[in-house]
């Protein structure tokens, strides 16, 4: 457990930028990506690490940029810290195997979500509404339901606080009409390649979110890519639509935090012993699967 790295202070790299979970130095044309095993609820970071995470996150990632290469190009340019350039080099048993350096992007300011099936604040809006970002979906369907087809539902990229539900027209708005379709497009491709991928190994993607950059007016692939942080995962051996399902990811974590009298604002409660460990299992244990 000594490994666990709750935040790093690499002191002659640059300006850091530390969201929830990774701390991110700009070494001026490139980025040095550092998961920690840091982990937030409710958009809260917890003070209580969970050991191996970043690895899990940071092996995840790797694990699919590379599967995704014929259909897109990412941002990786070096992943074994060992062969890092000076002065990186010399944090190489702080960064092993829990960071990426990486080509520095315009980052497009959405966040590329797409579903297969009917959960999370998904199923909050289909119930409500029988809409989920504007889209309409078939009447009667039940909570975890396979939706027809997988849908795109972006999202804003909030610095703080929650990512707001946008429409393709908002998105345009944003980004304009030609990326818009061409984002649209990329997701759902890399969505559709990933769940077949995951099905053979007997998981469900129930849904997941991607983020993009434009380099020298190209869009490539950013950030982490189909990790428990981002997807949601469900064994195929105990999927059963019609109720919410047991997934590879925190909720254990909020499971637990949803029986305590905490206002979900910030400082989070410390988890107990027991729900570290039992998240850390969850980590590895979806890692193992998906990568073998």
């Amino acid at each position: 457990m000594s490994d666990t790295i709750r935040e790093t202070n690499l002191k002659d790299l640059g300006p850091l930028k530390r969201g929830k979970v990774r701390d991110v130095y700009d070494l001026g044309d490139k980025l040095l990506i550092v998961a920690t095993d840091r982990i937030s609820a409710f958009d809260v970071v917890l003070p209580t690490p969970i050991p191996n995470k970043g690895k899990v996150l940071t092996k995840l990632s790797i694990f699919w940029f590379k599967e995704m290469e014929n259909l897109i190009e990412n941002h990786l340019i070096e992943t074994d810290a060992e062969k890092f350039p000076e002065p990186l080099k010399n944090y190489a048993p702080i960064l092993k195997d829990r960071s990426m350096l990486v080509k520095k992007t315009k980052v497009i300011p959405v966040e590329c979500v797409v579903r297969g099936y009917l959960a999370g604040s998904g199923w909050k809006d289909y119930k409500e509404s029988g809409f989920i970002c504007g889209i309409k979906l078939p009447p009667g369907l039940r909570e975890s339901e396979r939706l027809p087809e997988p849908i795109f539902t972006p999202t804003t990229k909030a610095e703080e606080g929650h990512d707001m539900s946008i429409t393709e027209k908002e998105l345009i708005e944003i980004t304009g009409e030609e990326l818009a379709i061409k984002l649209k497009k990329l997701s759902i491709d890399i969505y559709i390649k990933a769940s077949q991928i995951a099905e053979k190994k007997g998981i469900i993607i129930a849904d997941t979110k991607f983020e993009f950059g434009i380099l020298d007016g190209r869009v490539i692939l950013i950030d982490e890519l189909l990790t428990p942080d981002s997807s949601r995962f469900w064994s195929i051996v105990d999927y059963a639509p019609g109720k919410s399902q047991d997934s590879f990811d925190k909720q254990i974590v909020r499971d637990y935090l949803n029986t305590l009298d905490w206002n979900k604002q910030y400082p989070g409660p410390e988890l107990p012993q027991n729900i570290v460990e039992k998240t850390a299992k969850r980590y590895e244990e979806i890692l193992k699967i998906l990568t073998g």
